[in-house]
């Protein structure tokens, strides 16, 4: 393949998932798409440059007010990964309406995660091949790769329909699926607009539009991205186990309240089809009762519950 081809899909997959996966079909086969040696280093420079812009903080500083947004944007969007891109999108742990699937998976898209059908065929071909050759991001390929090698590799990039064609019936989300970079883009434009509206009416809290896109996005994002990853690297190599399962699935208080409730991957592994991963009352899980909260406002329900004969096995 030439240099320019290559080049040419990578611009081409920044914008475009659909397109630049389907240029590339003719190569898929190639061994160049196995481990290290198949990542794409055109195509994810938008991820690497995101992580080298956070050393803009030095000259962008801090105020209260993007710190502010900075955690509100952490939050509000790893709630939308972790209660619908995971338990709605990949595991249909409740149901929703239309409207509210896809107003949350347009915050799940804005977490800069890829789209929400990526993601869910992605975890479903995990829960498949847990911990096996198959499994895309096993930590016996080493922290690194499950961590993040993985998603950078050709090898991961398109979207396996296979594995959702539950969800191709919604134009809206495949479109979404398609085009997963424009909410990204459109939600740091926003939080660049916010901060240079507030230094325009509200001098004294001290922001601007640079420091509130650098602290609110590029940051927040950053951050978001490793404490999600760090279910696929860390949660089945470091903690506790309540359940025998077939993988080597583990309960981690740590990465639990880093992800709102995702750390008891161990639970999850078991019962994979609850709403609620922290199975026990003192399992902390924020998503949960954020869903509870949306059930209570008749935006979600037939929330899954975990059956007494699994809680009762994990007690044992």
């Amino acid at each position: 393949m030439s240099r320019n081809s290559s080049f040419g899909r990578a611009i081409l997959s920044w914008f475009d998932a659909d397109q630049a996966q389907r240029s590339a079909a003719p190569h898929a086969t190639r061994s160049h798409g196995a481990g290290w040696a198949g990542v794409d280093w055109w195509r994810i420079v938008p991820f690497v440059g995101l992580h080298v812009a956070c050393v803009a903080v030095i000259w962008v500083g801090a105020s209260p007010a993007a710190l502010f947004v900075a955690a509100l944007s952490y939050l509000v969007r790893m709630f939308a990964i972790t209660a619908f891109y995971h338990r709605y999108f990949s595991h249909k742990a409740f149901v929703t309406g239309r409207i509210t699937q896809f107003l949350f998976a347009l915050l799940g898209a804005a977490a800069t995660q890829r789209g929400p059908l990526w993601w869910a065929a992605n975890h479903r071909k995990h829960h498949r091949h847990a911990d096996t050759a198959e499994d895309p991001h096993r930590p016996q390929d080493g922290f690194l790769w499950s961590h993040m090698g993985w998603f950078l590799s050709s090898r991961h990039f398109a979207t396996e329909a296979a594995q959702v064609r539950d969800w191709l019936k919604f134009p809206e989300l495949v479109w979404l699926n398609r085009f997963d970079t424009l909410v990204p883009i459109v939600y740091a434009g926003s939080l660049f607009l916010l901060g240079d509206w507030l230094a325009r009416v509200a001098p004294e809290l001290g922001t601007s539009g640079w420091q509130m896109l650098v602290w609110g996005y590029v940051v927040s994002t950053v951050v978001l991205i490793h404490a999600t990853l760090l279910v696929n690297s860390l949660a089945h190599v470091w903690g506790t186990r309540s359940f025998q399962t077939r993988d080597n699935s583990r309960n981690n208080l740590l990465i639990a309240l880093l992800t709102l409730g995702e750390g008891w991957h161990n639970n999850h592994h078991r019962y994979a089809g609850s709403a609620r991963q922290g199975f026990y009352w003192w399992q902390v899980d924020l998503s949960y009762c954020g869903l509870r909260l949306l059930a209570m406002l008749g935006l979600v329900r037939d929330l899954k519950a975990v059956p007494e004969a699994v809680l009762d096995e994990g007690r044992r």
